[in-house]
């Protein structure tokens, strides 16, 4: 009897924000140099054997651990079994208690409706008080505090350790600014990430994603990533188009990608990075390169701003008005301008400045420069990322 083999291909799954590829650390370094007040990572992965693709703009998803002194103070704060079996996310399966903190639930931000739910779980007279409808105040308690917080503050808790999980969030992904052109670096991704520490509220605080890469990220480690596109913060599909690049600090990120993206393109249009930090001989983020691709005039000009080390502190909407002359005149011509980087102060900033640049060198009014940039905007030749 003849047994017919059907040749079935296997179809590899595609890999996505539910399914992440188990990405492989080449590189983790430190971009500031001594002195600096500052810890930025520069994180290069493998997408070998992903079949994962990106544009310049695009983000790179990242799923991260917390931290495992944090976890342990809170299996020591509520006399938990780190072995206990608990359900995560209403998923059937069981995992260990501690698995689950570490892993799977967001346990470093509180929200109002996880301390609305919480109230229920203990007599605490203050916590009934504070959730209760006449009071302002559990948005400002929650501001800044954690789960640790929380249980600390509102106890003797009558909750099982799977009630408290079951009040949390999934871990949610961070989203990062691709620092790579996959043109320049072939099955590669690169991350350019700043620690976030800080102390509130008496303790101190650690960013989930950017200290788990700055401290317990290690070569030959893999991350859960996916590729999360930007369609709206993209180059010009033509390579004659002029640029202008406004990103200090960590927003160098996509800026990097757009560089070596139109290097590998031998991009005919000019390209002109506006870069801020605090100190230029510690915070001066790829400088090297930035400064290679200037001499090979990949990059056209670069202005820079350090706020630390002039009496006046310097920014980068300063430099944005000595050159208003040469910007109005590369807007005038067609020049995309672009903005990476922080949405409370920055990205504002520079948005007013750049307003008043074509208010002052189009002699318009404030209403006619409005029009004007909304004109870029609908144009897609202003274009913004800003977290």
């Amino acid at each position: 009897m003849q047994t017919t083999i059907t040749d079935v291909t296997k179809v590899p799954t595609a890999f996505s924000r539910t399914n992440p590829f188990q990405a492989k650390v080449l590189k983790n370094v430190n971009l500031n140099g001594a002195g600096s007040s500052k810890e930025t990572r520069h994180i290069e992965l493998s997408l070998k054997g992903s079949d994962l693709s990106y544009a310049p703009g695009d983000c790179l998803g990242v799923i991260p651990e917390n931290d495992k002194e944090l976890v342990d103070a809170l299996l020591e704060e509520m006399n938990w079994d780190a072995e206990m079996a608990v359900t995560v996310n209403k998923q059937d399966d069981t995992i260990p208690l501690k698995e689950a903190l570490l892993k799977h639930v967001e346990i470093t931000l509180l929200t109002k409706k996880m301390v609305q739910q919480a109230a229920e779980l203990t007599e605490n007279e203050e916590l009934q008080k504070l959730v209760s409808n006449e009071s302002n105040q559990l948005k400002e308690y929650i501001a800044g505090r954690d789960l640790l917080d929380l249980l600390r503050d509102f106890g003797p808790w009558k909750a099982s350790a799977q009630e408290i999980v079951s009040l949390l969030r999934k871990m949610p992904p961070r989203l990062y600014s691709i620092a790579s052109s996959i043109a320049a670096n072939p099955q590669e991704v690169h991350l350019t990430i700043g620690a976030v520490r800080y102390t509130a509220h008496g303790r101190e605080r650690k960013g989930v994603c950017s200290v788990f890469c700055a401290e317990r990220l290690e070569v030959g480690d893999t991350l859960p990533v996916f590729i999360q596109q930007n369609k709206h913060f993209n180059l010009p599909e033509s390579h004659d188009k002029d640029i202008i690049m406004v990103g200090p600090g960590t927003g160098i990120a996509p800026f990097r990608s757009f560089i070596q993206e139109r290097a590998v393109n031998q991009a005919t249009g000019r390209s002109w990075l506006f870069f801020g930090d605090q100190r230029s001989a510690s915070d001066f983020l790829y400088q090297n390169e930035l400064e290679e691709h200037l001499k090979d005039g990949e990059l056209t000009r670069i202005e820079t701003a350090f706020s630390r080390d002039t009496a006046q502190k310097v920014y980068v909407q300063h430099k944005m008005l000595e050159n208003s002359k040469e910007i109005f005149e590369w807007l005038e011509n067609g020049a995309y301008f672009y903005v990476c980087g922080d949405k409370q102060n920055m990205a504002k900033d520079v948005h007013n400045t750049l307003l008043s640049v074509i208010e002052k060198e189009g002699v318009m009014t404030p209403e006619a420069a409005e029009a004007y940039l909304n004109d870029m905007q609908k144009q897609g030749r202003y274009q913004r990322d800003v977290y």
